[in-house]
């Protein structure tokens, strides 16, 4: 069962122009097949370029570890040398019925 995603990464790099184009090709090649959608947004900083990319959908892994692990088997070596930080939110959906009683 796929469980409800949110993902926070913070891209950066030397200032040199079309990073969110660059990191758009990056999310689009680790998230294929996973269903998820992202927002970009692109900064310039004292001589860098930023990208802050909000990932969520549905995906199927059940904890944080388990998504850290995809990301290690998955994301090249840019996306890691690009990312500076990240926080992610997993939540799994429960199988049938509520958490109190079981049945609604």
């Amino acid at each position: 069962m796929n469980s409800e995603t949110y993902l926070d990464f913070c891209f950066v790099r030397e200032e040199s122009g079309h990073f969110g184009a660059e990191i758009e090709g990056l999310l689009k090649k680790v998230f294929q097949g996973i269903r998820v959608n992202w927002y970009l947004e692109e900064k310039k900083a004292e001589g860098a370029d930023i990208v802050v990319a909000e990932v969520k959908g549905m995906s199927p892994w059940k904890t944080e570890a388990e998504t850290l692990h995809y990301l290690e088997e998955n994301a090249g070596e840019t996306f890691w040398q690009y990312l500076q930080g990240f926080q992610m939110y997993i939540y799994p959906n429960n199988p049938r019925g509520c958490g109190s009683c079981g049945t609604h």
